[in-house]
């Protein structure tokens, strides 16, 4: 083999995963929030699940990312290990249509792809464009370097050496073992089959040995998901176990019927193909479709089997646990599509922390309870903690690649958790007029601490209609905190006049007058920074952009 044709073939080979990557990413970026939110939605059960995890993997082009992006949704609770397993099944039949789209031969128009998109990203400045447009420069680079690939395998079929290299390999368990260590390595099975494909197509290797190469691939597919799980919790590793023991069970299983009926199979498969691309691409697609209908009734079973695997549970970060991250961080899994999720829930639980706190901070303000307030001081370190952690992970994932809609997100996220760190601050000042009433001996009159209970339910009504806003995006209660945003800033004003008639008939103290005043003064703006979360969902804008 000359120098030239490994280049030519190594020149492909590079512009082939190029491709790939240009695809799957743009796709992933351009429409990675609504798959998701079809990922979530439509998981219910297994055979809905099956059909989303075809839908989706066929359209991002990766089983690997399919499965990666459900491991992490697994690490974060979105789902469970039931729904999780459709998923992956249905990813396998997914992942075949890379090997259709290449078998039907459309290199002479991939120089039109390329030409199309490159011009729509030189002279298009619309976001959504631009993304659209990588897809298509990866649809074109994917085929250029198949069309290399392709003219540098026809001269070795001239080389009697090379065809008696791949001649010599008849043992269908090294064709599986080299199947699975060639698409461990490059970490995509589309890859290996496309290669094996354009090598069925030159006649550099027999069509008995691309079918035991295939379920090789198979097992070698499962090495992202693998990789990815051993950051995550129990559950995660356990998602990444169902993807590997459902292609290990579907490969020993054809295998067998390989072994006791290959040439009918070989016969009926090729009857419908007319040619060995084809052939090639069909077996891929019927392998997997027949381990999908063999398996899924078994899905329960495979599930359980990874319990006993992968046994034990999870230690459990609480909600109230001082210094952990719970649904991000080191511990769990990361992926683009799914990260800015993690951070709106992890943002969901400081939010809790600092509303209850504020609580907690306004009871020991009449009760001086110590414990109380020395509980306010703690709590407020831990949302301190969070409040860095937090920002540094969405620092972190902005820098990453993500789907549109959530790089939109970013950028009120900052904000977001600026705004709750601010009620928290909020709950420490309250505490500090709890100790300044201690020290001083400060007396609040009834009708007071009336007012300002009434004035901290308003408060509360708002930031528990604006932390569903925030969660859901849903804009049901959008009136119900605008009214009450208004209500708490009238609210504080007529507090504030009565507390000054109070002074002028000598019923409360100037000192319990000062504090009275800041208290509520702090709770109109705790109202404030509530509606901005709330508005979050609303104003989000790109960041960077």
């Amino acid at each position: 083999m000359s120098a030239g044709t490994l280049l030519a073939l190594a020149g492909g080979l590079g512009l082939f995963l190029l491709g790939m990557r240009l695809m799957s990413e743009g796709i992933e970026k351009a429409a990675g929030a609504k798959l998701r939110s079809i990922l979530e939605f439509f998981t219910t059960n297994r055979l809905t699940g099956m059909l989303v995890g075809v839908i989706f993997t066929g359209i991002i082009q990766s089983s690997s990312a399919c499965t990666v992006m459900v491991v992490s949704f697994v690490n974060a609770g979105l789902m469970n290990l039931y729904q999780a397993a459709g998923v992956i099944f249905g990813a396998n039949i997914g992942t075949t249509v890379t090997s259709q789209l290449v078998s039907f031969n459309l290199s002479e128009i991939a120089p039109l792809f390329l030409l199309i998109g490159v011009l729509l990203l030189m002279f298009s400045q619309n976001r959504n464009i631009t993304k659209f447009a990588e897809i298509i420069v990866g649809f074109g680079v994917l085929f250029l370097g198949l069309n290399n690939m392709s003219v540098a395998m026809s001269g070795l079929k001239e080389n009697p050496h090379i065809v008696e290299l791949f001649g010599s390999l008849t043992n269908p368990f090294l064709a599986v073992l080299l199947g699975t260590v060639l698409t461990a390595v490059i970490q995509s099975s589309s890859v290996t089959v496309s290669i094996m494909l354009l090598m069925a197509n030159q006649g550099l290797l027999e069509l008995s040995i691309c079918m035991y190469i295939i379920l090789g691939c198979n097992i070698g597919a499962c090495t992202s998901a693998l990789l990815t799980s051993m950051t995550g919790n129990k559950d995660a590793k356990r998602a990444a176990m169902i993807h590997f023991l459902f292609n290990v069970i579907g490969t020993v299983l054809m295998f067998i019927v390989l072994q006791v009926a290959l040439e009918p199979i070989m016969d009926a498969i090729f009857a419908i193909s007319g040619n060995a691309g084809r052939f090639v691409a069909n077996t891929h697609t019927l392998f997997k479709v027949v381990q999908v209908l063999v398996l899924l009734p078994f899905s329960g079973l495979i599930v359980k089997l990874t319990y006993l695997i992968i046994p034990g549970t999870d230690r459990k970060v609480d909600d109230r646990e001082n210094y952990q991250l719970k649904y991000i961080g080191d511990h769990t899994v990361f992926n683009p599509a799914t990260a800015v999720v993690g951070a709106t829930k992890e943002l969901e639980r400081m939010v809790s922390l600092a509303d209850e706190n504020l609580n907690r901070a306004m009871n020991a303000l009449i009760t001086l309870d110590k414990e109380d307030i020395d509980k306010v001081y703690e709590v407020e370190k831990n949302i301190n903690f969070l409040n860095h952690a937090i920002t540094d992970y969405l620092v972190k994932i902005n820098q990453t690649t993500l789907p549109i809609e959530d790089r939109k997100n970013i950028g009120a996220l900052f904000h977001v958790v600026n705004d709750i760190e601010r009620i928290g601050d909020h709950a420490e000042n309250v505490a500090d007029a709890a100790v300044q009433r201690m020290e001083t001996g400060v007396a609040f009159s009834k009708s007071a601490q009336r007012e300002m209970g009434e004035m901290l339910n308003m408060v509360n009504t708002l930031v528990r209609f604006s932390v569903e806003m925030f969660s859901t995006g849903e804009e049901e209660h959008l009136e119900d905190i605008l009214h009450l945003e208004d209500a708490v800033d009238e609210k504080e004003r007529e507090l504030q006049r009565l507390h000054v008639e109070r002074l002028t008939r000598n019923e409360c103290t100037p000192e319990a007058g000062m504090i009275f005043s800041d208290i509520i003064s702090g709770l109109e703006r705790v109202a404030d920074h509530a509606t901005n979360i709330a508005f979050s969902v609303l104003n989000s804008e790109p960041e960077g952009v």
